[in-house]
């Protein structure tokens, strides 16, 4: 049906209504303000959901063939709310397929803030886990830190006071949190850049070795 190159846009569910809409009507909605780049070429969207799914919350559960979009107010999607403040927000509403289960699903080991995820079919399918679908210039070392029982995290936000940072990659320690960041971009402090595994090793040994994730 896919294939390996077609593209996969993750999308967040947090509300009920938005999955009977998709599961019912064929569609989802992404504000243009927030769109990431592959929202007009995504083969397959599927859908993330947040504590509002109870037992099936940080994990990716659903999937449909992406069928068109079209470029539409907030006021349309939603005639029954007209006076809300983005009413005439622009918005991408992407027709969709029925939905098909990931079977098994795709979890998120950690509980982590996820927005959207552009990844490829062939990750898609061969994923264990979130981490599994990104695409990222860190993706050797991922797989490495990964081996090694690190439990790496990709695409990862750290707060640090009053800001906050997107880092490449992320080992969640017992004492901190190592961050790798691929180039000179802004990020947290003491943040290794371009660093080989072994650079890794040695920051995650200084915090006490690697956090694994609670069970869940």
């Amino acid at each position: 049906m896919f294939h390996a190159a077609d593209r996969v846009l993750v999308g967040l569910m947090n509300k009920p209504r938005d999955f009977q809409l998709a599961r019912d009507e064929g569609w989802y909605h992404i504000p243009v303000a927030h769109a990431p780049a592959s929202t007009t070429d995504a083969a397959v969207l599927a859908f993330y959901f947040t504590t509002a799914f109870a037992d099936e919350r940080w994990g990716i559960h659903w999937y449909a063939e992406v069928r068109g979009h079209e470029l539409v107010r907030r006021r349309d999607l939603f005639p029954d709310e007209a006076t809300h403040p983005r009413a005439d927000d622009r918005y991408y509403k992407l027709q969709i397929g029925p939905l098909i289960r990931r079977d098994p699903p795709i979890p998120s080991l950690r509980w982590r803030r996820v927005t959207f995820i552009e990844s490829t079919w062939d990750r898609f399918t061969a994923a264990e886990e979130i981490n599994d679908l990104y695409v990222s210039g860190a993706d050797g070392l991922y797989v490495t830190l990964k081996e090694s029982g690190f439990f790496p995290e990709m695409d990862y936000l750290i707060r640090e006071g009053d800001s906050e940072y997107r880092v490449d990659l992320a080992v969640p320690c017992r004492e901190g949190v190592v961050s790798i960041v691929l180039g000179d971009g802004p990020a947290p402090a003491n943040t290794l850049r371009d660093a080989d595994p072994d650079a890794v090793r040695a920051a995650v040994a200084r915090l006490g070795g690697a956090q694994p994730p609670q069970k869940r």
